[in-house]
This record gives C-alpha cells, sequence and structure tokens, in this order.
C-alpha cells in the first residue's frame, strides 16, 4: 500500500544539520525533502524501556524535529539487560528524564516533550492530539487497547510492536486505511504474561524497536510499503520471520462497519482483567498468615521463577496446569484457594479458570509476589 507523505516538508535544513543527516539526504527516497519532513515530524513513544529506548534513539538519530515520551516509572538495575537508553548512574531517575538526556546527547537539535505520567482515559486523548503518530513501546494489554482506541478516535497512526523471550512481533494500524489493533484481539488474551513475567531476550527488544522506528520514518517521508494490515513474526531461535495478513473485522466494535464502541472505555484495567473483583491485597494476606486462618496458597508461576522467590507457605502448580486442566482434579473444593502469580495476571487467569470449573471459594493476590517483596518482607530478591 503506497501512501502520501504524513508530514509536510518543514523548515530548511542549515549547514550543521545538512552534515548530519548526509547519509540521509544521499538516499534518493529519503532526498533533502523526505528529511525536512522528518525534521517537522512530531513523534510520541509511549514507553522508555525495551522497545522504546532503541526507538527514541533511532528517532533522535534520524533528525525527527520533536518527540515525545511518555512515562511515569523509573529506572530499575533489571531495566539495564535491554533499556539500552538508561545507564547505572540513572537508577533510581525518572525514565522520562534520563531519556531526554540521553536525546540531547545523540542529536541537539531535537525537541523532547515529557510526559512523566501514567497514560490513562482522562489523558490520552489531549497529549495524542500534539503528534502525528504513535508509536507503542508497552507491555501490557489495558495500555496497548487505551492507545489504539485513542488513535482511532484521533485518526492517527499506531506503530506496535511486541516482545516476549524469544518471540517478536510488529504491525502498523490505522483504521484510515486498515485494520486497527482490535481487529488483531478483538478481546485481551489473559494467559500472556509480559515480559517482566516470562523474561525477554535483551537484544530482541533492538530488533522490533528498529522495525518500529523504520515505519515511523516511511509513513513520515511517504515511501515504501508500510506494515498496515500485515504482522511481522520474528523468532529469534530460529532466525526466521514470517509474516502474516491481518484483515479488517467488520464486527470490530470500534472500526468495524457497524461500530458499537464511541469513545474511550471507562476502566481498561478492568476490561483486561479476567477477576479483578476476585482480588486481595498482600496485607490481606498477611493478615489472613497472621490469623491461622486454612487455606491453599499456590503458586502459578514457572519453577525456575519459585527458586528465586516465593511467598512462605505456597505452593508450586504452574498456570499451564490450569490450562491443560491437570492441576484440577487435584485441588479441594471445600477450602478456600488463593492463587498468586509475579504481578497477578497468570493468577488472575487461573482463577478465572477455577471459577468456571465450579471453585467457590477462590481469589488471587494482587500484585502477586513482586507486592510482598515490595510491601511484606523487603528482603525477598525482586526480579
Amino acid at each position: 500500500m503506497k501512501l502520501s507523505p504524513l508530514v509536510d516538508a518543514g523548515a530548511a535544513l542549515n549547514l550543521d544539520e545538512v552534515r548530519r543527516y548526509s547519509r540521509h539526504v544521499l538516499v534518493p527516497e529519503i532526498s533533502i525533502i523526505g528529511q525536512r519532513r522528518v525534521k517537522a515530524a512530531k513523534v510520541l513513544c509511549v514507553g522508555a524501556g525495551g522497545l522504546g529506548s532503541p526507538v527514541l534513539m533511532y528517532l533522535a538519530a534520524a533528525g525527527v524535529g520533536t518527540v515525545g515520551i511518555v512515562d511515569f516509572d523509573v529506572v530499575e538495575e533489571s531495566n539495564l539487560q535491554r533499556q539500552i537508553i538508561h545507564g547505572q548512574s540513572d537508577i533510581g531517575t525518572s525514565k522520562a528524564k534520563s531519556a531526554k538526556r540521553k536525546i540531547a546527547e545523540i542529536n541537539p537539535y531535537i525537541q523532547v516533550i515529557m510526559h512523566d505520567v501514567r497514560l490513562d482515559r482522562s489523558n490520552v486523548l489531549e497529549i495524542f492530539k500534539g503528534y502525528d503518530l504513535i508509536i507503542d513501546g508497552t507491555d501490557n494489554f489495558a495500555t496497548r487497547y487505551l492507545i489504539n482506541d485513542a488513535c482511532v478516535l484521533l485518526h492517527k497512526p499506531y506503530i506496535w510492536g511486541s516482545v516476549l523471550r524469544f518471540d517478536g512481533q510488529a504491525s502498523v494500524f490505522w483504521s484510515e486505511h486498515g485494520p486497527c489493533y482490535r481487529c488483531l484481539h478483538p478481546t485481551p488474551a489473559h494467559d500472556v504474561p509480559n515480559c517482566a513475567e516470562a523474561g525477554v531476550l535483551g537484544v530482541l527488544c533492538a530488533l522490533i524497536a528498529s522495525i518500529q522506528a523504520t515505519e515511523a520514518i516511511k509513513l513520515i517521508i511517504g515511501i515504501g510499503e508500510p506494515l498496515i494490515g500485515e504482522l511481522i513474526i520474528y523468532d529469534a531461535l530460529a532466525m526466521s520471520f514470517r509474516k502474516i495478513e491481518i484483515k479488517n473485522d467488520p464486527a470490530c466494535v470500534l472500526c468495524g462497519t457497524n461500530p458499537t464502541q464511541k469513545g474511550l472505555l471507562d476502566n481498561y484495567e478492568e476490561f483486561c482483567s479476567p477477576a479483578a473483583a476476585a482480588a486481595i491485597s498482600v496485607d490481606e494476606l498477611k493478615t489472613k498468615m497472621d490469623k491461622g486462618d486454612d487455606f491453599l496458597l499456590i503458586d502459578v508461576r514457572e519453577a525456575n521463577e519459585f527458586e528465586i522467590v516465593r511467598i512462605p507457605g505456597s505452593v508450586l502448580i504452574p498456570l499451564g496446569n490450569f490450562i491443560d486442566g491437570s492441576a484440577l482434579k487435584n485441588l479441594p473444593r471445600d477450602k478456600e484457594i488463593i492463587l498468586h502469580c509475579h504481578l497477578g495476571r497468570r493468577s488472575a487467569t487461573a482463577l478465572s479458570i477455577l471459577k468456571n470449573a465450579g471453585f467457590r471459594d477462590v481469589t488471587h493476590v494482587e500484585g502477586g509476589v513482586l507486592a510482598w517483596a515490595q510491601r511484606i518482607d523487603t528482603t525477598c530478591t525482586v526480579y
């Protein structure tokens, strides 16, 4: 699909900029006019983490005139394995501020706008409307649906990427010219962990982020065939790429023939959580332990995670055993069952499976073992 340039050519390049971007200018498809479009572009990256780090660095190096960063988190040591825009001295610093400093080192001609806030329905439309396109560097379904819905409502292209363990995916969603993210995923996949739960090969982030940055530049200049209506799937272990077609879903609630969703959802976390109402806090769990309540505490993580850190008294039954049903036959129906995982998503999935199987007295721990380590036992290893 050949598209017109997303951005009009801006002001002329000065002599320093011509020297800096000379390797772009020499490419016939880019040339001076294309580089002026890049200079005039305003691109927002949601997240300055594994995907956002290389995306932001390459956008800055390419000369994107205005780069926005949305991230409310701070740099942690476990980030440094893949979040290459940050360094050891940035630990404890706002990711947005850390990223801005690195961008200034890469290219002092770039204007950086920091949005050091949690993206939600109250601010997403206001933040997005000032940018030409949105790049997603997040790792959770709630934010992905929020970004998609805002982009559809504002008629903006949404460049999406995803990484997990050795697998990566990327696409461009733009309802003006093709499907939206909901056409690919009409409902959240509750049994898919994120990087914090399942891990990720650090260098994989750079590859998928490079695809995202490439798609952004192609759209800005109006060159090549953008990944609209196509999904790139990369397997790092096999070193293989494959591309599959994504079609518009006529029944899509947002961009379909007769859309039923006219605006943003009230609560994206609730939409993406299969059992938000049946959660207890780690403080409530600790109280139950101290009182000596009789319950079965089940850890649904993987064995390697269980070895790193565990909540006292928990027994390991990985989520896969709930999905294939093998765990259900040995679980008591006359005793309270409390489930937990790393952050709370996998345990919510297991809870939904048990509820559907007729288990009545079952809950899961909000925030999982990470919340336990942060609020109950700070000597626990955090990963």
